[in-house]
């Protein structure tokens, strides 16, 4: 590759993440169902319909968006699964230092979870759904849970993903002097999960 091109390529992908950054502080103050176009392509000092060269439409920004935040949450969560050793706290101390990196990321997608853009919403839903799936499988190579239907995992995996989510979206509304509060709490929170899951059998009428 050519240094002219490679420069070409590097000042696409600048304009690219400027129109990310743009749009995480313009959502931030009005969500992206009510952001236009031009005032997105402003906010990274391009014209409207340079926008185009980097997006197809806001839909797909407001996809790219969901994708980066889940596949970091994701891949953080992947990580701990390399270190079983790892305790319930280390878990979930190291998915809040995966938010803190990317608060302003993460602030957007609690935000567009439960409102906004439809769109956001079913993305964001359905990428919380690969996680718990992921967690499923998990939670069914564990031994103690051998008896447990492949319903009761999902039930249980839904409620530890969805504590996580509600602890974060709780983290990135928080001033700095609360956050470590919250932190705590969710922890606590997956302990008590994980403490039941340990003392409860399926029944076995089902």
């Amino acid at each position: 590759m050519s240094e002219q091109a490679a420069t070409r390529i590097e000042r696409k992908e600048r304009t690219r993440q400027a129109l990310v950054d743009g749009t995480l502080e313009l959502a931030a103050d009005r969500g992206f169902a009510a952001l236009s176009l031009r005032e997105i392509a402003r906010s990274a000092g391009i014209v409207p319909t340079a926008f185009y060269r980097h997006f197809a439409s806001l839909d797909d920004l407001g996809a790219t968006l969901v994708d980066q935040g889940v596949t970091a949450l994701r891949l953080a969560l992947r990580e701990v699964r390399r270190n079983p050793e790892s305790s319930v706290a280390d878990t979930v101390r190291f998915v809040f230092d995966q938010v803190s990196a990317k608060r302003a990321l993460f602030g957007f997608l609690t935000r567009e979870r439960h409102g906004g853009s439809a769109a956001l919403r079913k993305a964001i839903a359905l990428e919380l759904q690969l996680i718990v799936r992921e967690l499923v499988a998990d939670l069914s190579r564990v031994r103690a849970l051998d008896d447990w239907s492949p319903r009761d995992l999902e039930i249980a995996a839904d409620l530890l993903v969805g504590t996580v989510a509600d602890g974060i979206a709780a983290y990135v509304a928080a001033t700095e002097r609360d956050q470590r509060t919250i932190i705590d709490n969710t922890v606590q929170k997956i302990r008590l999960i994980a403490l039941g899951m340990d003392n409860w059998w399926p029944p076995k009428d089902r």
